[in-house]
């Protein structure tokens, strides 16, 4: 019972939180004549309202798709058509065709934010609260802060609630998703993440490890018996899925051809705007948009990415279990934002949800990313004006992970789920050791550095020849710093024996 009311009371400091961040300012308000994502997802409302389900992703006279065209799977078109059929009882002129483009007011400010604050009730938030209650041999203390610490993740709510996007709708999707496979559901698992991949195509960041996982799971049961029919089942119903998200533009070649290309602009280049990526950061010393074709640009980021992934992928096709699958999300999703085509500073979040679900088995370096992650997109809050909500809500996560996941008095090899690794170290080096000092200085300096850097992008004017010295600076702080969680949580994957052991726990 006092498990239920301390799960209830975070909810609901965590829905108070996410209100009082959507108050504020949110992308492009009052910028003509593009505004911002904000317009985007009206548009989209009013596009999917008012033209027929097959001109959706076709530019036309009524359809510009200069102008914030759709360009997300057929989930998000419904759940825009969903939208606007509401927004149209509320008021028609929220989502009238054409002259509606840049429609900005209160209440119509409070009606997208509600549609966010909905969304993440049905989906987002009760898959946390299954996630962290339902985590076996686990104490009820560490679910509850878990389940704090979740909730309260800035990146998050700043992006869905300040900036203004749905990542609550897919993340909730995925996460589902993961807590089916971890119950061992995987045909419900496997819908739950052809959904999430059916409203982002970003999902394809944790594409690779359900794949394998549930691949490896088929290879284990045997080939040529029970794990060939798991093997046909989830194959049908995924099949299945698409088909049904599918069903309205299956009629025409054209018109999944011409979804495709939405869902794939492989002509925007590289990256965009200044992402903590390897790319982005490459590019302050070596242009490689200039340098390279886009063709070129395309097959080096495939390499890279593929190169990345690979042994985490091999490792859990060959030793599949719960434990690993997250850890494999970790790692996939994070090689796919430093190293993938056409990445965007928000892209991130889906790196720090998996990061999230693992806080209770590396608690000091899984706050530590999500700080880092939330910092990385600093350049789109300022530009947004969502300096003092950036502000409130890193402090308010920081406190809630110090006090409810302290870190070890000795920060040790072992309280870092380092030790196998560094026996492994010191077969070569014997004089090897992890200073745990070392580690917890670090984490202090990057918490100065980042505070430093904030407070200089808030109040300083860059030189005139410089005008993105900032912005390149805090992509490039954080790029460094992804590169070395990345290694971080490969090694704990592989050098960690439980991994093969955990098969059922959450």
């Amino acid at each position: 019972m006092e498990t239920c009311s301390l799960a209830a009371l975070a909810v609901l400091v965590a829905l108070y939180v996410r209100w009082a961040v959507s108050l504020g300012s949110y992308s492009g308000a009052h910028k003509p004549p593009m505004f911002g994502d904000y317009e985007a997802q009206r548009h989209w409302q009013e596009i999917t309202f008012s033209l027929p389900v097959k001109q959706w992703y076709f530019n036309s006279t009524d359809n510009n798709l200069q102008y914030w065209g759709l360009d997300y799977p057929p989930l998000t078109a419904y759940h825009s058509f969903l939208c606007g059929h509401i927004a149209h009882l509320l008021n028609p002129d929220w989502v009238a065709l054409n002259t509606s483009q840049g429609y900005e007011s209160l209440q119509h400010k409070l009606f997208m934010r509600a549609t966010v604050l909905v969304a993440d009730l049905i989906i987002y938030i009760p898959a946390v609260i299954v996630y962290c209650l339902c985590m076996r041999e686990v104490p009820s203390k560490k679910r509850i802060s878990s389940l704090c610490c979740i909730l309260l993740y800035p990146g998050l709510i700043l992006i869905d609630y300040g900036h203004f996007q749905y990542n609550s709708v897919s993340l909730g999707f995925a996460l589902w998703g993961i807590i089916a496979l971890s119950l061992e559901w995987d045909l419900l698992g496997s819908f739950a993440f052809c959904c999430a991949l059916n409203y982002k195509q970003m999902e394809l960041y944790h594409s690779l490890p359900f794949f394998c996982y549930l691949l490896g799971k088929c290879l284990k049961r045997g080939i040529t018996g029970r794990g060939l029919f798991l093997l046909f089942k989830i194959g049908v119903g995924v099949i299945a899925s698409f088909a049904l998200c599918w069903i309205p533009f299956l009629t025409e070649t054209e018109q999944i051809l011409q979804v495709l290309r939405r869902l794939f602009p492989v002509g925007r280049g590289l990256f965009e705007d200044k992402v903590a990526n390897v790319w982005c950061s490459l590019s302050t010393i070596f242009k490689l948009k200039k340098v390279l074709s886009s063709e070129s640009q395309l097959q080096l980021s495939f390499l890279c990415t593929l190169l990345s992934v690979l042994p985490s992928c091999i490792k859990l096709t060959v030793h599949p279990s719960v434990r690993g699958f997250k850890f494999a999300l970790v790692t996939c999703a994070l090689s796919f934002f430093l190293y993938s085509f056409q990445v965007h500073e928000k892209s991130i979040l889906l790196a720090a949800l998996p990061v999230s679900l693992i806080v209770n088995d590396a608690p000091w370096i899984s706050t530590w990313f999500l700080l880092v992650s939330t910092f990385s997109m600093l350049p789109l809050l300022l530009k947004d004006g969502l300096l003092m909500a950036y502000i409130i809500t890193t402090l308010l996560f920081l406190l809630a992970s110090k006090s409810l996941l302290p870190a070890p008095e000795n920060m040790s090899e072992e309280s870092l789920n380092l030790k196998p690794f560094c026996i492994s170290v010191r077969r070569y080096l014997p004089w090897f050791r992890l200073p745990g000092y070392l580690i917890k200085l670090s984490f202090y300096t990057s918490l100065m550095g980042m505070a430093s850097l904030t407070l200089a992008s808030a109040i300083l004017v860059p030189p005139p020849r410089f005008p993105d010295l900032f912005p390149v600076l805090v992509s490039s702080y954080s790029c460094v710093h992804f590169l070395m969680f990345l290694f971080y949580f490969n090694v704990i994957y592989f050098w960690d024996s439980s991994n093969e052991s955990s098969k059922k726990k959450l």
